[in-house]
């Protein structure tokens, strides 16, 4: 058996109540969800304004430089803009990745969404373990139940044990029956 020492500032900021990485809401019954997503600079819907903004302006420099006879730009051009979209495919369908942790009375639902494919777990709060996969800095692995599953993905590795601590005191929180 280990023990986990907890930095200072971590041990306030969760003794305070103060979620970094949590959202407490009282929708009736009190739930605490953590949306934990990739940090893109530009939407899906941004990407195909830009590309197609990019194809009229290459095909339009390519179909000019047809009309003078130069009959490979336009054909290039075509591979260029398929070269593109190849990538910009790849970029946007993990531009929504994400996993959401909702704890609720009587279960703690965990889903990761990598592309079209997600997996949902979910576990009887009382029953979990929060603890590190590997090492300090590695993905935080929720287990219980025979069931595992690993978070943290979208979070810089060296505040992923506060996340984790985070999610031991709203567990703990939710044992003792204490209202978020």
């Amino acid at each position: 058996m280990s023990a986990t020492l907890i930095h200072p500032s971590i041990a306030r900021a969760v003794a305070g109540g103060a979620l970094r990485f949590g959202r407490e809401s009282a929708l009736g019954e009190s739930s605490v969800q953590w949306v934990l997503k990739r940090n893109c600079s530009i939407t899906p819907l941004q990407m195909l304004w830009f590309f197609g903004s990019l194809c009229v302006v290459s095909l339009a420099i390519g179909g000019f430089f047809w009309m003078q006879g130069a009959t490979l730009v336009l054909p290039f051009a075509w591979i260029e803009l398929l070269a593109v979209a190849a990538a910009l495919f790849v970029y946007t369908r993990h531009a929504t990745d994400s996993e959401h942790i909702q704890l609720q009375p009587g279960r703690l639902i965990v889903e990761h969404a990598c592309g079209r494919r997600v997996e949902r777990v979910e576990f009887v709060p009382s029953w979990v373990r929060v603890e590190p996969e590997s090492g300090d800095r590695s993905l935080v692995e929720l287990s219980g139940q025979g069931l595992r599953i690993c978070v943290g993905r979208f979070v810089r590795p060296e505040l992923r044990r506060q996340l984790a601590e985070e999610l031991r005191w709203a567990l703990r929180r939710w044992q003792s029956r204490v209202p978020l």
